[in-house]
């Protein structure tokens, strides 16, 4: 992940647009975790929320476990929302302004908190990476992201602590404690792997937690302690959550229209952009323009689900929600409609279904490799999409599951494969399309000889 040097916000001597800009945002972030908490209710009765609850704070959380199933869609909901008013606490606390790659955050925060993250197992991480930030006397604001996309190690928390049949208060000291160390490790570690894919994976911090969460379950199949990945998904939710969803991004879509005073001008220059690196739209475009691109691309994500018969259940949604949240740093329609056709061709011939859960996941969090079909071209993004699908349904069992961005590990292994080999394709293209070199015309004219010396000495 590219780090960047947040700014912190001015009250006095900003720009009054910068100004209204920003409780714009809050506005609407603010908007979105409230109708979370509200659609909690209109599911589930205050009795069953709080069961639901406890049952999500008490899971082991590991990877597939959608809560939906495990409690219930209410708390599931629930749950979502008072990690998104979190997360905004944790941008206000900090002083920064919500750009892209913060907005990335915080709707990636909300969709995971759908199938493994909670108020307990992000925590302690969180707390890490605010003790690294202290030991290295830098502010916590500049280490922010890889607070709220690390929790993506949540669950090793949760194992630690309600998995491994410890006594509670001990369990609860050693998953304390090992949530805060991968948040202390997590910061300069993403700092060095994001070289590692050279930007061609959006989620930095999947490939980072990756390799941590190996290492964390390698050191307990050491000691004997089998570790197994599940798959806790539900069904039949389709009908209400495709109104929800299509309306939400409805709004989203308008919302975005009007404050961008139904102005389009920018958009084709927005769909030229990359994506490599997490780039910050808001830099570069209004926040209107950004809101009807992620409006977009929640419609898309939604329709692909649907089209190939799958479930809309809390890990596709919480994948939705993701792609959702990166159409501020680093995706549009041109960049992420490869990866999803690559995936959808390997996965008519896979093993896995193609409208299973697992095959979606694929699909939708596969777009962490949308900045190849922008750099290299559509192609590159049917291959990088064809590439990651077979990777990624292979690759859980080094972490157990452990690592909620499975598909940001296999992403920054497929980036750093394939993006050396389209450069050396494109040097040959290049090289190719140059004229050949001609020889210099012979030079037809007498030379003349300097006059011989005589240098003898008689």
């Amino acid at each position: 992940m590219k780090f960047y040097k947040t700014t912190t916000v001015q009250t006095a001597g900003s720009e009054p647009n910068e100004l209204m800009t920003e409780r714009v945002k809050y506005s609407v972030f603010l908007a979105f975790g409230t109708f979370l908490f509200l659609l909690a209710f209109a599911f589930n009765s205050p009795k069953e929320l709080w069961e639901g609850s406890l049952i999500i704070l008490t899971s082991p959380a590991k990877l597939v476990t959608d809560y939906f199933e495990l409690a219930n869609i209410g708390s599931a909901l629930l749950n979502a929302s008072l990690m998104t008013f979190k997360t905004l606490a944790l941008i206000r606390l900090s002083r920064v302004k919500i750009n892209g790659p913060l907005i990335a955050a915080l709707f990636t925060v909300a969709g995971f908190s759908l199938f493994g993250k909670n108020l307990y197992n992000s925590l302690p991480i969180i707390l890490g990476v605010y003790g690294y930030a202290k030991i290295v006397r830098v502010p916590f604001s500049n280490y922010l992201l890889p607070a709220l996309f690390g929790t993506a190690l949540g669950p090793v928390v949760s194992e630690i602590t309600f998995n491994l049949d410890l006594p509670l208060t001990l369990g609860i000291i050693l998953g304390v404690l090992a949530g805060f160390l991968i948040g202390f490790l997590l910061p300069p570690l993403a700092k060095h792997f994001a070289h590692f894919h050279q930007g061609f994976s959006l989620y930095n911090i999947g490939f980072t937690a990756g390799i941590i969460g190996t290492f964390f379950i390698s050191m307990l199949r050491s000691f004997g302690i089998k570790i197994n990945t599940v798959e806790i998904v539900s069904s039949g939710h389709n009908q209400a959550f495709a109104i929800i969803l299509y309306g939400l991004f409805l709004v989203l879509f308008l919302i975005g229209l009007i404050y961008n005073q139904w102005n389009w001008a920018d958009y084709r220059r927005l769909l030229q952009q990359s994506g490599r690196s997490m780039p910050d739209f808001s830099a570069s475009f209004p926040f209107g323009l950004i809101l009807t691109n992620m409006a977009l691309l929640g419609t898309l994500s939604t329709s692909y689900v649907l089209l190939v018969g799958g479930e809309l259940n809390g890990p596709i949604i919480g994948g939705i929600f993701t792609i959702v949240g990166f159409g501020a740093a680093g995706k549009h329609l041109k960049n992420v409609a490869p990866i999803f056709l690559g995936v959808f061709v390997v996965g008519l011939f896979n093993a896995s279904e193609i409208n299973s859960t697992s095959a979606l996941l694929a699909a939708l969090f596969g777009t962490t490799l949308a900045p190849i079909s922008g750099y290299y071209g559509p192609l590159a993004g049917v291959i990088a999409g064809a590439f990651h699908m077979a990777l990624v349904l292979n690759i859980s069992y080094l972490h157990a599951g452990m690592n909620l961005y499975n598909n940001g590990f296999s992403g920054g292994f497929i980036a750093a494969l394939l993006a050396p080999i389209f450069d050396l394709f494109a040097t040959i293209r290049k090289d190719r399309k140059m004229p050949p070199l001609k020889e210099p015309p012979a030079d037809t004219t007498k030379k003349v000889l300097p006059p011989k010396i005589d240098i003898s000495l008689d």
